[in-house]
């Protein structure tokens, strides 16, 4: 059986495209174009939804708490080779008043939930992805309304991130570094930050299941 991953995440791994409002095709979405690059002995599970937080339920939007979701999300796809984890962003949203230390006691939860679960071929391999920042244009755009205040707290995550992961003894990838926020709604990724991510996570992956090196 191919190695199994699951990338979960929200609308930056469902591909949102600010330019069309729609969705970047599976040429440039980054979990299918890790999947490429990983080649036919791997089944990358893509699972992105706009909106997903990590354990918040929205108060104006149904079904977006990502805690809710995972356990039955990792069952339909197991058993599992790894689990990859982008999400914070829409944790930062003002109406939801949480530090980025908050936001990662969500990710935490996650993280706890699936090294718990039963969906393991072997051990469980999982990798938490700090996204990119929102820019502070972000909060005086189209979508500064509903996101509030938010740009400043998503600085903070890679941080408590880090600090949870190596808590955990699972992996950490701060995807900054490699990403840039498109200059329309600035916290939605370019099309060649897609490239980009999906270039280092699949190393990242390859690494981990294949025990080869990869710098970061």
């Amino acid at each position: 059986m191919k190695k199994r991953i699951v990338i979960f995440g929200d609308s930056n791994t469902w591909g949102y495209d600010a330019k069309s409002g729609g969705r970047f095709n599976e040429e440039i979405r980054w979990p299918m174009v890790a999947a490429k690059i990983l080649g036919d002995r791997y089944r990358v599970c893509e699972e992105g939804l706009c909106g997903r937080t990590t354990c918040l339920d929205d108060p104006f939007n149904e079904g977006l708490s990502g805690l809710n979701y995972l356990l039955p999300c990792l069952q339909s796809h197991s058993p599992l080779d790894m689990l990859v984890i982008m999400l914070g962003t829409n944790d930062c949203k003002e109406r939801f008043s949480l530090t980025g230390a908050n936001i990662a006691l969500g990710m935490r939860r996650l993280v706890i939930k699936a090294l718990g679960a039963d969906v393991w071929r072997d051990k469980p391999n999982i990798l938490i992805i700090a996204p990119g920042p929102i820019l502070k244009e972000c909060e005086n755009s189209a979508v500064g309304s509903n996101m509030g205040k938010c740009s400043d707290k998503s600085y903070k995550l890679s941080m408590e991130y880090k600090f949870v992961a190596d808590e955990l003894k699972v992996g950490f990838f701060d995807a900054a570094p490699y990403v840039v926020m498109n200059d329309i709604d600035f916290m939605h990724l370019t099309a060649d930050s897609h490239i980009a991510l999906a270039k280092k996570v699949s190393e990242i992956i390859k690494e981990t299941l294949e025990n080869k090196e990869v710098k970061i």
